[in-house]
């Protein structure tokens, strides 16, 4: 069951993820992945998929637009503002 998350989870979840990930955003999206989908159920494991499609053909880095992406999903443009100053 999908459900919307505060800003303020959204803004912290992506600030763990950012701070205690290395190696880059492509090794970021399975952390973002095993939280957004099986952990916390922000996401359908499809609808992750479609968000890592879209975010590797926007340009930028590919972590911060799937953090964009997801958040925007959950809870529009401040939720995309959230995720993004998280993982930023």
């Amino acid at each position: 069951m999908k459900h919307h998350p505060s800003l303020i989870k959204l803004l912290l979840t992506f600030l763990k993820i950012g701070a205690f990930t290395f190696g880059g955003g492509y090794a970021m999206i399975p952390l973002i992945q095993r939280i957004v989908v099986e952990q916390e159920h922000w996401l359908t494991y499809e609808e992750m998929l479609e968000i890592i499609i879209i975010a590797e053909s926007t340009p930028g880095p590919v972590s911060l637009n799937v953090a964009t992406f997801v958040g925007f999903k959950r809870r529009g443009v401040l939720g995309s503002l959230f995720a993004s100053m998280g993982l930023a």
